[in-house]
């Protein structure tokens, strides 16, 4: 009976880990693309590129960037950046696990000209 409440416990904690890994991958990506959207937008400003953005916030939130879908767009039109961010836990019995996550965002420059509320 011991055994089988410690494994169960066991089970418990790896799903629990898993679980929680994978809701830090997901804000890990929402940041990356959250950062890389207006940076596709040219005279926005930003230093970097859209991709080294991504990969900085990726990074700040304990994941690493592996694609950016976030093209330099010049013009006025709405654009949508997608990235895949990793990361990486260490789970007790089951060792080193890549946890992806997929996330994107829009962003619309001509919002940047409307009058504020």
């Amino acid at each position: 009976l011991v055994a089988l409440v410690a494994v169960l416990a066991l089970g418990v904690g790896l799903v629990g880990g898993g679980i929680a890994a994978y809701a830090q991958a997901l804000s890990a990506a929402d940041a990356a693309a959250l950062a890389a959207a207006p940076v596709t937008f040219h005279p926005f400003g930003a230093a970097g590129s859209p991709a080294s953005e991504a990969e900085r916030f990726a990074q700040l939130n304990g994941a690493r960037l592996v694609r950016c879908s976030c093209q330099i767009d010049e013009s006025w039109n709405a654009r949508t950046v997608e990235v895949l961010v990793v990361r990486v836990i260490v789970l007790p019995v089951v060792g080193s696990v890549r946890i992806p996550a997929m996330s994107r965002a829009t962003f619309e420059p001509a919002a940047l000209l409307a009058d504020p509320p």
